[in-house]
């Protein structure tokens, strides 16, 4: 037997022979490169062609959609050369490698199949909430019914889904089973989708945020101590105080749910919840105007103004004088020569009384008041009782006329 030649006579020929030897033995199959079936992958549009649109997704890697899959609700086609795009692999060609994609199942031809496809790969599909159901609602999908649970609807627990009614929305198959003939009886959920949209939006918007920025969000929440307001997949509180200069009983009187919002940061805190890393403070006082600067100047000490009760204590009553601008009438100047022991014995919420400007505190923003005039009199009632008390007195004449008539 001879002996095995020496690696250092073997030239660069051989072994490019060996090498070549070895992979037609040992194939790789395009199937095995790139993405797997059910997977979301991202790209470039490279070709829109007359019946699909071609797709760069690197790694020497293409995959191709249905044109009609990329057309708005007029037939246009939404996509552009060079635009990135974001689909599922639902198969591959064997014949050309090509990942074929899909941005929605179970919207062809073959729609009840696509749904099993679907359910095996956890492939979003899309269908038309047309009614309510005992525990959730009922949702069209393929010429299919689903149920989706009233829980798996929304990211938040939903108490009236009438207003999900006629909307077209995405949703995960979570049971596929063979019902009655060719039927397919469905459950779906749409709440893992939602939820990881927000975590997606909430990631983008992050980088975004720092105190004192100024943030666009809609009220998602309201409580009795203030509102929440999503700022796109994160959420910020705004506290009850925050809402503005003026006196706020409960955040609803004015704010409501859906409503756009522009807020400023006023603090961000680490947070021990996973699902909300971080504690946002917001504030829509900071960006209005402060009622002080541009009304509280007039009302300096010795100043008569009429107002309007706001509430009243056992120590006194709050007077508005303007929308955000208060003073304290004090249970010593609404006694009138008799012991009371609360303010409500002569005041009410709402009622209009004359006061007078004692003193101001700027620093602290307190005006302290007295009675300027009776109880439940303005000062335009006390303009109209002074000028009908000299109409009277004209129509009466003077003494002397009234004792020349005698």
């Amino acid at each position: 037997m001879s002996p095995p030649p020496d690696d250092k006579n073997v030239d660069n020929e051989d072994f490019a022979s060996l090498l070549a030897e070895y992979d037609a033995q040992h194939p790789v199959s395009k199937k095995s490169r790139g993405p797997k079936t059910g997977d979301l992958v991202k790209g470039r549009v490279v070709t829109i062609g007359h019946e699909a649109v071609f797709i760069d997704l690197g790694a020497k890697s293409e995959g191709a959609i249905d044109l009609a899959e990329v057309r708005d609700a007029n037939g246009k086609i939404t996509v552009a050369l060079g635009d990135e795009l974001e689909a599922r692999v639902v198969s591959t060609d064997d014949k050309t490698g090509t990942f074929l994609l899909r941005k929605t199942m179970g919207r062809g031809p073959d729609g009840k199949n696509e749904l099993e496809q679907a359910f095996a790969h956890q492939i979003p599909v899309e269908g038309v909430v047309t009614a309510i159901n005992k525990g959730g609602v009922d949702v069209m999908i393929a010429g299919v019914r689903a149920f989706c649970p009233i829980s798996q609807l929304d990211a938040r627990r939903t108490e009236d889904a009438s207003g999900f009614i006629g909307q077209k929305l995405q949703f995960l198959i979570t049971r596929c089973e063979p019902g009655r003939g060719r039927d397919l009886n469905l459950v779906v959920s749409r709440r893992s989708l939602v939820e990881s949209e927000s975590r997606a939006r909430a990631e983008a918007m992050r980088g975004q945020l720092e105190v004192g920025a100024i943030v666009e969000g809609k009220v998602s929440t309201i409580k009795d101590y203030g509102a929440f307001i999503d700022l796109g997949g994160v959420e910020g509180m705004l506290h009850v105080s925050e809402i503005g200069f003026q006196r706020v009983g409960h955040p609803s009187e004015v704010l409501s749910v859906g409503q756009t919002v522009t807020v400023q940061i006023l603090k961000m805190e680490k947070s021990t919840d996973a699902k909300k890393p971080e504690r946002i403070s917001l504030s829509l006082k900071s960006l209005s105007q402060d009622p002080w600067k541009e009304t509280a100047a007039r009302f300096v000490e010795g100043v008569r103004a009429s107002g309007k009760v706001l509430r009243v204590e056992t120590f006194g009553a709050f007077v508005e004088l303007a929308p955000g601008v208060e003073g304290l009438l004090h249970i010593s100047e609404l006694g009138a020569g008799r012991q009371i022991r609360h303010a409500k014995e002569v005041l009410k919420p709402g009622q209009a009384v004359e006061v007078k400007v004692l003193a101001v505190d700027a620093e602290r923003r307190r005006l302290s008041l007295g009675l300027a005039g009776p109880i439940g009199m303005t000062a335009d009632d006390d303009r109209e009782e002074g000028a009908a008390r000299t109409v009277e007195k004209a129509h009466l004449g003077t003494f002397g006329d009234l004792f020349k008539k005698k």
